[in-house]
């Protein structure tokens, strides 16, 4: 027989991660509505897709904040390095003109 006070924890938290889960999705959402806006903002005056010097500031201080917040460095930087993968997956896109 489950224990009602786990089971009912349980469900609490995973409530709690559902939400963060979806608060995510909307951040990223947004995210990338404004790296679309830089996209085209680099397209329109012949900049690169990339900003290396940039993205390595970025890393820098992102590994500075997951440090602080007890998150792993290491998976802080795997994750920005996806999603500027991505980014500039779109900005090379807009620059074409697709």
């Amino acid at each position: 027989m489950p224990d009602t006070d786990a089971t009912a924890e349980l469900l609490r938290l995973r409530k709690s991660i559902d939400n963060i889960d979806a608060a995510l999705i909307h951040l990223l959402a947004e995210r990338f509505k404004c790296t679309q806006e830089v996209g085209a903002l680099k397209a329109e005056h012949g900049l690169p897709a990339s900003d290396p010097s940039r993205e390595a500031r970025q890393i820098a201080r992102l590994r500075e904040l997951a440090t602080d917040s007890e998150l792993d460095p290491e998976f802080a930087e795997k994750w920005f390095t996806f999603v500027v993968a991505e980014v500039i997956h779109h900005h090379t896109r807009i620059a074409r003109g697709e």
